[in-house]
């Protein structure tokens, strides 16, 4: 079977833009979570956001190109190029036609779908932008990537909520083993902070109210004073090639790609379930050949709702046995919040740097032990100079899809 090698990493996250400053960020326990800065925010209960402030699309696109590109293209098409200059990789005009590109998101252009039912229902305007249809559809930052790049090999989106980026890195993983792909970009972006949006998650009671001592601390994994998800905005992409190719071509690997388990739970629509849960890792194991006792590190899903973080507690212990309190996990939530269709990638790249940096970054704001969460949740400080070979990064949503990642190094 043919291996799978990933050589380039790109994100836009609240913590940081770019693979080392993402890193860099997470690993200083640094929160992108604030203040939601928006003129609507005085008619939100919810205050806080992992709201990426720095990001200037005038510095990226044209004022032409921006009029096609909501803000969630916009996010994945910087992390593309990031992703593709980090693997320093310059395709030739044959490469293009087997290189692919495999995306996840949610709720595809958010921005861009609000404006027009304000233009329509509020403003009562008789006609809309008209590259509104361009702008909304979820399949607009795989379109975009493959357009910039001239990439021509298959095409592809995934919304599964919040594991639809995960998923895509795994489908594209398998299309690099089953020879329908040389190369694949694969991850996930979500820009979904907009009026309409967070108020429908208001009103599901899942998200946490702003910290009234410190707001970069509102999303706290894993601690028993949790009390809700944080919302968050990004991108992640990574350049992933069959392995003989990557190795051609002197490219620099920072991991293999090796564990792809996918599993519905099958039993509520919101409510998370262990057996679902840990079938999905436990067919990752299985797909990577790694046996359990060999895991390092776990990038958890971690959301810091009162079930959630319970219900993976439970199912890590029941696949892992005894290595569940051996093995170093943490929620990277708690800095960049829950980035919802593109949460799965910047969580998988997380790991991936993890692992390439022999460090692994903690769960920030871990304040409370609870004793229904009692494994080693890297609390508040992160860990530099460690043994990292192989990691696991968890993506569960809404629906019941679940969807883990095994990376190791070679």
């Amino acid at each position: 079977m043919r291996r799978v090698a990933i050589t380039g990493i790109g994100v836009v996250s609240p913590v940081g833009s770019g693979a080392d400053a993402f890193f860099t960020g997470l690993l200083a326990g640094r929160s992108g979570i604030r203040r939601i800065a928006a003129p609507f925010a005085e008619r939100l209960a919810v205050k806080v956001a992992g709201q990426i402030d720095d990001f200037d699309p005038a510095r990226h696109f044209s004022k032409i190109r921006l009029g096609a590109l909501d803000r969630f293209s916009q996010f994945a098409l910087v992390a593309a190029k990031q992703a593709l200059d980090h693997a320093g990789l310059r395709l030739t005009e044959p490469e293009r036609l087997s290189t692919g590109v495999y995306m996840g998101t949610g709720l595809g252009g958010a921005y861009a779908l609000e404006d027009a039912y304000a233009e329509v229902f509020k403003a009562g305007e008789p006609r809309i932008k008209p590259f509104t249809v361009i702008l909304t559809m979820n399949n607009a930052a795989g379109g975009q990537i493959g357009l910039e790049h001239g990439l021509q090999g298959p095409n592809q989106t995934f919304s599964t909520a919040c594991a639809s980026s995960a998923i895509a890195i795994g489908e594209a993983m398998r299309a690099i083993r089953h020879g329908y792909a040389e190369t694949m970009l694969a991850g996930g972006a979500e820009a979904l902070l907009t009026l309409g949006t967070i108020k429908s998650w208001e009103a599901l009671r899942t998200l946490a109210l702003e910290d009234p001592v410190d707001p970069a601390a509102s999303c706290r994994p894993f601690s028993r004073d949790r009390a809700g998800l944080v919302l968050g905005e990004g991108a992640a992409v990574l350049v992933l090639e069959e392995m003989e190719r990557a190795r051609a071509r002197g490219a620099d690997i920072l991991a293999e790609l090796a564990g792809y388990g996918a599993a519905n739970d099958a039993e509520h629509i919101t409510k998370p379930a262990v057996r679902g849960q840990a079938r999905a890792m436990t067919a990752a194991l299985a797909d990577a050949g790694v046996a359990a006792a060999d895991v390092d590190y776990i990038n958890a899903h971690g959301t810091a709702t009162a079930v959630g973080d319970v219900i993976e507690t439970q199912a890590i212990k029941q696949v892992f046995g005894e290595h569940a309190r051996r093995v170093a996990i943490s929620s990277t939530k708690s800095m960049h919040g829950h980035l919802m269709g593109a949460t799965g990638a910047v969580e998988f790249a997380a790991a991936v740097l993890a692992l390439r940096n022999r460090a692994i970054p903690p769960t920030a704001h871990l304040r409370v032990p609870d004793p229904e969460c009692d494994l080693d949740y890297v609390a508040n400080s992160g860990r530099s100079d460690v043994n990292v070979k192989t990691v696991m990064s968890n993506a569960f949503a809404f629906g019941g899809s679940n969807a883990v990642l095994v990376a190791r190094a070679l």
